[in-house]
């Protein structure tokens, strides 16, 4: 395995995504997390450290356990961890006379086994303080306009650090710099496969669990059906799912659920309509982390009383992935919270189940395969995520059950058109937005007043960033046709053509 330890970049868990994509197993942690409540480190080849919004100079700049640099295996440092490596040693940082963010062009020095196959040296920056001073025992391998020392290394003590980061996309050769540290200087193993991860975890659930009772809250999306059918496997009838009609939901998306799970739970299979609970509780609130919180709360306040009607439940089950954790808590790390997510920041402090959740750590594309290895059907397995809060945060302003509908049917043709296109499979999310703003409009001679409905299709592979489709005209076209003359209540419709980053998938 390898060791990542997070200093707070919102990039830490890319890292650990590329190594993944090796078949090498890694764990993210703190990066000033104590090396003795790390367990077992036998299997430890080789250690990175993240990058970070701190600067190394700092009183309270976070630091790794002295012992990270007796453990013996290779370290590579990036942007941040570059900077810890250089004072640990005996360099020097200061704020750069010029901030570099974007692309850059390396000068390669010598060759390295870093940057082996580099034929493309174009790398992404992202930082305000740069090294003035080189550690002791080190030499420069790399350097940019900007940046005198883009890359040093120690090759005796197979120390490395890189100013810029291999792990985002737009450093196009990235994943080959990442495979030449893990294969070339870890000398790791390819043997980490989603089957090796199903046996431990069916293992690790079991062992949870024990004799215990769990609930579940059955979205119908990829992750909490992936989740279920998974800890399903590994204790049966011991566990019950409850799906929660919120209010919030999409159209025909109760009984498409029913439809397709009784199947699998057959009695251990409830239906909860909470439907006007929810919008009870969501009148009046605008603010998109009330939203949240809220329909977090709700969930586990209806899954407890659930729990009470099947007594003696122990546990409840969520599809947490971990771009969830991340997004929402440093769980693992002080990266910066973007947002509440519904199955962490909206959890109360005192609740009453005890959580089990055996995606926590994966990324999505890791779920399907996980899917595709347990047989769950295409339907599923293939399905475009969906917010836990539902179209609660896709209805800017207050949540109505008139505004619900109207975004519902939106919703659908959108869904039905990229269909049609062949373009389901092909985009990581299509949907509908509807906004809390009224335009003019005409409409058969007359004077229209009614609302703005926003298109929001992207492209990405793990959520963490993501671009917007370029789509046919035709088919844009054709949706917007179709809203404007089959929902009633909309008049305008306009296309989100925003990056993540800067702008995040969904608008709320």
């Amino acid at each position: 395995m390898i060791l990542i330890l997070d200093f707070g970049s919102q990039y830490t868990q890319l890292i650990a995504r590329r190594i993944r994509e090796m078949k090498v197993y890694c764990e993210i942690y703190p990066g000033n997390r104590a090396i003795a409540e790390l367990g077992t480190l036998e299997n430890i080849k080789g250690v990175i450290l993240s990058g970070g919004p701190s600067s190394v100079y700092e009183k309270d700049a976070p630091w790794p356990d002295d012992k990270i640099w007796e453990l013996g295996v290779p370290i590579l440092g990036v942007c941040y961890g570059m900077q810890l490596i250089a004072e640990q040693y005996g360099g020097k940082v200061k704020k750069s006379a010029h901030r570099e963010y974007g692309l850059a062009h390396l000068t390669l020095g010598k060759k390295e086994k870093l940057f082996a196959k580099i034929t493309n040296p174009t790398v992404w920056m992202s930082h305000g303080d740069s090294l003035s001073k080189m550690p002791a025992g080190f030499r420069r391998i790399a350097y940019t306009k900007n940046s005198p020392y883009a890359a040093i290394a120690d090759t005796a003590r197979a120390v490395y650090g890189v100013q810029f980061h291999p792990e985002v996309n737009h450093t196009p050769q990235g994943r080959e710099l990442l495979k030449n540290f893990v294969f070339g200087v870890c000398k790791a193993k390819a043997d980490w496969t989603m089957h090796n991860f199903i046996a431990e975890e069916l293992k690790r659930i079991k062992r949870q669990v024990g004799t215990g009772k769990v609930l579940c809250g059955l979205s119908g999306g990829v992750d909490s059906s992936v989740a279920a059918l998974l800890v399903h496997k590994a204790i049966g009838k011991q566990l019950t799912c409850v799906f929660v009609d919120n209010g919030v939901l999409r159209l025909g998306e109760k009984e498409r659920v029913k439809k397709i799970f009784s199947a699998y739970f057959k009695k251990n299979l409830i239906i909860a309509d909470a439907s006007e609970r929810f919008l009870d509780k969501l009148a009046g609130v605008v603010d998109p982390e009330r939203k949240r919180k809220i329909i977090g709360h709700e969930f586990i306040a209806v899954f407890d009383d659930e729990a009470q009607k099947i007594k003696d439940v122990d546990f409840l089950l969520q599809g947490t992935l971990y771009p969830d954790v991340i997004e929402s808590v440093s769980v693992k790390g002080p990266s910066a919270v973007i947002k509440s997510h519904h199955n962490v920041g909206g959890l109360p402090d005192k609740m009453k189940l005890k959580l089990v959740e055996p995606l926590k750590f994966l990324f999505k594309d890791e779920v399907r395969e996980l899917g595709r290895e347990l047989n769950i059907p295409k339907e599923i397995i293939n399905r475009q995520p969906f917010p836990g809060p539902g179209l609660a945060i896709r209805v800017l302003g207050e949540v109505t059950k008139e505004r619900l509908d109207i975004l519902r049917k939106a919703d659908m043709v959108v869904e039905e058109e990229i269909r049609a296109a062949g373009l389901y499979d092909k985009v990581w999310q299509a949907f509908a937005v509807i906004l809390p703003v009224k335009t003019v409009g005409v409409m058969g001679d007359a004077r229209t007043y009614e609302n703005v409905v926003a298109l929001r299709i992207v492209e990405s592979t793990d959520a963490m960033t993501a671009d917007w489709a370029k789509l046919p005209y035709e088919v844009l076209g054709k949706m917007s046709s179709r809203i404007i003359n089959e929902v009633r209540g909309v008049n305008r419709v306009v296309y989100d053509i925003s990056q993540k980053p800067p702008a995040t998938i969904e608008w709320e």
